[in-house]
């Protein structure tokens, strides 16, 4: 009897880490780390302090993770009314509004406190603005009220490329602000796919997401426009900044490419869910592999590599 109590209470135990642990939407945050370190990588030219980008990333997590249980405490009344968010943790009653905030508040002087002391008051600051715009300017403001909501609301998403750059430098330089550009403009194309694909739920509960208020086909054209402006911000890194070189500039063109031509074809079929939910999966592994060119391209080996490779092509011809 006492063994099966005790399993019964470690089973309670394991699911209230497990709800709380869901409350930060874990699965949106490996891309906001994937722009913070390449943001990191490109200022530190390649040689990253691991210690300061395992700090930054942990900084950046729970600053991340802050928000988004902010957002799921603000939005419990319409996740109960959406089919795919009806489980999450505040609609099904498995955490309560006070834990929650408890939980989100916890994170974010977390996140502050070791941003401050291990990497810059600079980072720190960046990091809680990004939860502030979030939860005030993008989840009270925007959400419920404006088809602006996610091309505004962007800009928080697009704040882990100001941080990782001032860890690194204690600065926000332009090159940041060309990957916080890269972001936000990649933002739109990203959501409103989804919105085309979750139509039906955003309607049921009055979210003035784009396809609802402008109907699919303008708001395809405002994804062609938006992939468009997204590729070639992308190519600012090489020039004229000369922050990144010519294998980010090779990688960034083929991933470019192949982004344009699946917005190409949702702009010919507006209406087809297929396409509108194969160019949002895309979205997501265009702005993870974009940063990884960012890491690899800044490395010191990277570029012995291609000087020896011109070297030879030169000796050669």
């Amino acid at each position: 009897m006492i063994e099966t109590n005790v399993s019964r209470h470690h089973e309670t135990f394991l699911q209230v880490i497990q709800s709380y642990y869901q409350l930060t939407k874990p699965r949106i945050i490996p891309l906001l780390l994937i722009t913070t370190a390449g943001s990191m990588w490109i200022a530190a030219k390649g040689q990253v302090d691991i210690w300061l980008l395992l700090v930054t990333m942990i900084g950046g997590t729970f600053a991340a993770a802050s928000a988004q249980t902010i957002n799921c405490i603000y939005d419990r009344d319409i996740d109960y009314e959406m089919e795919r968010t009806r489980h999450r943790p505040m609609p099904s009653g498995k955490v309560q509004p006070r834990g929650a905030l408890i939980f989100a508040i916890a994170l974010a002087v977390i996140s502050f406190t070791l941003l401050t002391v291990f990497a810059n008051l600079l980072a720190a600051l960046l990091a809680f603005s990004g939860i502030v715009f979030y939860v005030v300017v993008y989840t009270h403001w925007l959400k419920r009220h404006t088809t602006n909501n996610i091309v505004i609301g962007g800009a928080a998403g697009a704040i882990p490329a100001l941080v990782g750059w001032a860890a690194v430098t204690g600065t926000v330089g332009w090159p940041a602000w060309v990957i916080f550009a890269i972001v936000f403009l990649w933002t739109p194309p990203h959501f409103w796919a989804l919105a085309l694909m979750i139509r039906d739920e955003y309607a049921k509960v009055g979210i003035p997401m784009l396809p609802l208020v402008v109907g699919d086909p303008a708001t395809v054209k405002q994804i062609w426009y938006y992939t468009l402006a997204t590729v070639a911000t992308t190519l600012v890194l090489v020039y004229p900044l000369n922050a990144s070189g010519i294998l980010y500039a090779a990688i960034a063109v083929g991933l470019g490419s192949v982004f344009i031509r699946k917005a190409w074809r949702l702009l010919q079929n507006p209406e087809d869910r297929t396409i509108a939910r194969e160019l949002f999966l895309y979205s997501i592994s265009y702005m993870m592999l974009l940063c990884l060119a960012m890491v690899v391209d800044s490395l010191p080996i990277t570029h012995h590599l291609i000087n020896a490779v011109i070297a030879q092509l030169h000796f050669l011809a």
